[in-house]
């Protein structure tokens, strides 16, 4: 099996943002893709509600613009707003082109358009429940076919190759090294451009929508890289996951709600407009608050989403996964309301990046979830995040291309992964501990709701397992296990920071001791320091290496 791999450009991820990239990029450069696990195992996969974007006539830019700038509660970027909603219709086009059929009205009609929360407007297109499922299975076979894109699935990055790293100037990417779950080896990439297309962090709580590879590892790895991060206090919960020990992570579309699902307590009452005059198309932000204040006003396990009412063809039709996955486990929707709670489900924060996708390292970019683009503010408009995947995947393909066709030297030598100074590990329970450990003390202190007490807790256990496990990635050689967990501890201490900055409540970010906004929004924004556990190598793989070069 080869362990060093050559390409103009490596993307990490096969999400929608990163093959969107890829398709662009490929007609003139080669493209390496990394896939975590299987080709689509990410979160494109899972998102059932659909694409927002501007494609009625009785819609309209400014409205869409308007309704993600108020979602955003006052920290979207109003310029990066309007670059993302007025390409949305071009990257619909986009995917026609690619072969994805969304649902019309009829076999003649224009698309059929639903709502979410947030929305003043029907501009949802989608592809029944299952739009992600359908945007990432049309880009995977346009890529597989694709002559000038490689991809390579369970590959697990471990961190990117700049020139600082390896003490050259200028401080530029080059590459990266990735671990091979099949091979359990570490490869090397050697490219001039590296794109991080690598999904949120949401794994970093107890309970979560998304996969299990959503460990915030681009986000991570482009810190480690001396990149800025920015708003990580801002994580969307989904408010309605399926409650049932038998459907883990199973995320129930806000399009139930934008079709007439009602929000019930156990007693069957309906409770939203006590919290907001939209009810239950309010925005994500304030329906997760209303559900959690709910659980625990009630001390109940959980609230209900009645879509039943509606005709069961309606809901055969619209719903189909839905349907099926809660016939699944004893629950028929057309009959009876579902039970639900909130969620982790979305990092509005992330790489702090411009609107071509661009990062503070020459030649490293970051889009889709694992990006900060100004787009999302303090809490996401309900189904902009295929759109974002899709806007800055094209805008950044352009600037890569910009480049690449106005030559590169060719880059230095790089060392290969050092492991002559570590041992196989005996001791894994440490890192199932270390896991559990921050995914509950994250979900209790940095949930839905937050204080400035249950945040210093968990900064003081945050420091505590970062020292723990980096004296384990200093000794035993690296496993997937290792690597996420290790990008989780640095996801977690960023969040912790951002929210300890932020004195105020603010979208996603609620606290009690700080209950109102101020006057004025500003974006949190960390810069990168020298910090002695934040290293691409432990210390004696980097001594190796520096006397292998000279």
């Amino acid at each position: 099996m080869e362990r060093q791999h050559t390409a103009d450009v490596l993307i990490v991820g096969a999400g929608a943002a990163g093959l969107a990239a890829a398709l662009r990029i490929a007609d003139r450069a080669r493209v390496l893709v990394l896939s975590k696990d299987g080709i689509e195992g990410g979160s494109t996969n899972r998102a059932q509600g659909g694409i927002a974007a501007v494609m009625h006539p009785r819609d309209s830019v400014a409205r869409h613009v308007r309704d993600t700038i108020q979602a955003g509660a006052g920290l979207c970027d109003p310029e990066v707003v309007q670059f993302v909603v007025e390409r949305g219709p071009d990257a619909i086009r986009r995917l026609a082109e690619y072969g994805l059929a969304l649902d019309r009205r009829g076999p003649d009609a224009g698309f059929h358009l639903t709502r979410e929360g947030g929305h003043t407007q029907r501009r949802v297109l989608h592809v029944a429940d299952r739009t992600g499922q359908a945007i990432e299975t049309t880009l995977v076979e346009r890529a597989v076919a694709h002559p000038n894109i490689a991809l390579l699935t369970d590959r697990v990055a471990i961190d990117v190759i700049t020139g600082e790293k390896l003490g050259l100037a200028p401080n530029r990417i080059l590459g990266a090294y990735v671990y091979n779950r099949s091979t359990e080896a570490v490869e090397l990439v050697h490219a001039r451009h590296v794109v991080l297309a690598t999904g949120g962090a949401s794994k970093v709580y107890l309970y979560t929508s998304n996969p299990d590879g959503a460990t915030g590892d681009g986000i991570a790895m482009a810190w480690r890289a001396g990149c800025r991060v920015g708003n990580m206090e801002f994580n969307q919960f989904h408010p309605t996951c399926l409650y049932h020990p038998q459907a883990r992570s199973f995320l129930i579309s806000e399009a139930v709600r934008g079709e007439g699902g009602r929000l019930l307590l156990p007693d069957g009452e309906p409770f939203m407009e006590r919290f907001d005059p939209r009810g239950e198309l309010a925005s994500r932000d304030i329906v997760a608050r209303a559900i959690d204040h709910e659980i625990k006003r009630l001390g109940v396990e959980c609230v209900f989403l009645d879509i039943s009412h509606r005709s069961a063809d309606f809901i055969e039709s619209h719903f189909p996964t839905i349907r099926a996955r809660c016939l699944s486990v004893g629950i028929d929707i057309t009959r009876e309301p579902i039970p639900v709670v909130p969620a982790a489900h979305y990092t509005c924060g992330g790489v702090v990046v411009d609107r071509f996708g661009a990062t503070d390292v020459e030649g490293l970019y970051a889009i889709g979830e694992a990006a900060c683009t100004g787009l999302h503010g303090a809490n996401r408009l309900a189904s902009n995040s295929l759109l974002e995947c899709m806007v800055l995947a094209e805008s950044a393909a352009e600037r890569i291309l910009e480049s690449t066709s106005a030559g590169l030297p060719p880059g230095p030598d790089l060392p290969a992964w050092d492991e002559s100074r570590v041992t196989d590990s005996d001791e894994d329970v440490v890192l199932a501990h270390n896991w559990l450990e921050l995914r509950r003390f994250m979900w209790d202190y940095v949930g839905i709701v937050r204080t400035n007490k249950r945040l210093e807790r968990a900064w003081h256990r945050v420091e505590l397992l970062k020292q723990e496990v980096h004296d384990y990635y200093a000794n035993h050689r690296v496993s997937p296990d290792l690597i996420e967990l290790r990008n989780l501890i640095h996801v977690a201490e960023l969040m912790v920071r951002c929210a300890l900055s932020r004195r105020e409540s603010r979208g996603l970010h609620y606290t009690l001791d700080y209950p109102t906004a101020h006057a004025h929004a500003v974006p949190s924004v960390l810069y990168p320091t020298v910090d002695p556990l934040d290293v691409l190598q432990p210390p004696a793989r980097a001594a190796r290496r520096s006397r292998a070069k000279s």
